[in-house]
């Protein structure tokens, strides 16, 4: 029994998948929606705080709970990542700025990887304790780093409630 036979009569256009895998499923049908080539890659870098979980939608994960703490510096504390002082005392810190430059370097290389197989997005978290500090901090960094070159650079800092 066909139950999509009323569907297929109106239909102006079929696609037969028996013998398709996934991957070109999604390159027919974005051809055929005339989304082919040419869209790219959309990259979201989400800040997040490990003590409300991980996100569920992440492609990539890093643990940045073992970088310097801003929160025990008692005038950082109520600040986040994205205000001045925290964002210098984070760099005044080798091991955050070696973080940051092997996620970069983590990241680029593979990019190439997934757009090769026509991936529209991937989404890279990285947590800390609370998700105020040092993983707001790294996320704004990165996407600065990877907007230089791409167009579709995008962050989201889950636990501060602030998305662009």
């Amino acid at each position: 029994m066909n139950l999509l036979a009323p569907l297929s009569t109106a239909a102006d256009h079929h696609i037969d998948t028996t013998a398709l895998t996934p991957h070109e499923l999604r390159d027919i049908i974005r051809d055929y929606a005339g989304a082919g080539e040419g869209i790219g890659l959309s990259l979201l870098f989400e800040s997040f705080g490990y003590k409300y979980g991980t996100p569920k939608n992440a492609d990539f994960v890093f643990d940045v709970r073992c970088l310097p703490n801003p929160y025990w510096k008692e005038e950082l504390r109520p600040l986040t990542g994205l205000d001045r002082p925290t964002q210098l005392f984070l760099e005044s810190h080798n091991d955050v700025v070696r973080m940051e430059d092997q996620i970069y370097h983590f990241i680029n290389s593979w990019l190439p990887g997934f757009e090769g197989d026509n991936r529209s997005y991937i989404t890279v978290a990285i947590g800390c304790t609370g998700g105020h500090h040092r993983s707001v901090f790294l996320v704004d960094r990165l996407a600065r780093r990877f907007k230089a070159s791409r167009e579709r650079v995008l962050t989201r800092h889950r636990d501060i409630l602030e998305t662009e």
